[in-house]
């Protein structure tokens, strides 16, 4: 029986893929420059102030002390109270600014929706056009009422026109068959908003979520024109005036305890409590975040 004898081939050893390794290598380079900041300051935080002025900032802490944390945190009642202040804002403030955004641009994702261009010109022009400080704080204060009313700390922000213009492209992509099948089966526009368009839009709000809810956050401004009262104050503000203080303290000579003040080393924790908080949430949504990021161009 005659064997059937085949020449052996041997592999041939896989060519580096070169575009794709010097892409990945400079966004390693991107990610330790972007990450390097945040360790500088981490370990400033649990510097001394001696440390400091001696061998400058390093990514490991010289002299580790938690004194900078213990003099921010000098009242653990009211940066408590305060973290419970902007953990509320953010929260609910998000929720309403995406359930409001959300249906505002489903209403312009609709192409036959008779008002729909006007609609969207107010939204345009909104965005590109607002009403200056003192008619917003004339309006808020003596109209509204909302005066040391944390619902002040949420409404301004309520609705952000580029978000939903987002928002509308987002929807203006997703099969209109679906819609249309679920309307045929009777199903009503609300049912279909909430059933049908919120949970395939899910990347699209999380990261106009994330985006939100970073500006009530970091938001200070609002509690500084509106918030006279130390229990309304959120973090942010609280934060604010520590950080006030300080310089205030650093700038005048004549301070009896300037050198009792860690200066540099409470400026980097007052960033750690600032920031910690948002950086943990973006864990839990950074898988829909890199898909949601390209819902930015828009469409007609």
């Amino acid at each position: 029986m005659a064997t059937d004898i085949r020449p052996v081939r041997r592999a041939t050893p896989a060519r580096p893929d070169w575009p794709r390794l010097v892409a990945h290598v400079l966004l390693a380079l991107c990610a330790v420059a972007f990450v390097a900041p945040l360790l500088l300051v981490l370990s400033a935080s649990f510097s001394s102030e001696h440390a400091i002025d001696q061998h400058g900032y390093s990514f490991l802490p010289h002299g580790f002390t938690t004194f900078a944390y213990r003099y921010v945190i000098g009242d653990p009642t009211q940066i408590i109270q305060a973290y419970g202040i902007s953990i509320f804002v953010t929260v609910v403030g998000t929720v309403a600014s995406l359930l409001v955004m959300s249906m505002l641009a489903y209403t312009l994702a609709r192409r036959e929706y008779v008002l729909r261009a006007p609609l969207a010109f107010y939204v345009l022009f909104a965005m590109l056009f607002n009403g200056g400080l003192v008619p917003s704080y004339i309006f808020i204060t003596q109209y509204l009422h909302l005066r040391n009313n944390l619902m002040v700390l949420i409404l301004p922000y309520l609705v952000s026109p580029w978000f939903v213009l987002l928002l509308r492209t987002y929807f203006l992509s997703l099969p209109v068959d679906i819609m249309d099948a679920a309307r045929v089966d009777g199903a009503g526009e609300l049912r279909t908003f909430f059933q049908i368009v919120l949970p395939l839009s899910t990347p699209a709000l999380a990261t106009v979520g994330l985006l939100t809810a970073l500006i009530y956050w970091n938001d200070w401004w609002l509690g500084l024109l509106y918030i006279d009262k130390s229990d309304l104050s959120p973090v942010q503000l609280l934060l604010y005036h520590i950080i006030s203080n300080i310089n205030f303290a650093a700038s005048n000579s004549q301070t009896d305890n300037l050198a009792s003040v860690p200066v540099q080393s409470v400026r980097m924790a007052i960033a750690v409590l600032a920031i910690g908080p948002i950086v943990a949430a973006f864990f839990f949504v950074q898988r829909y975040f890199v898909r949601g990021i390209t819902i930015g161009g828009l469409k007609d």
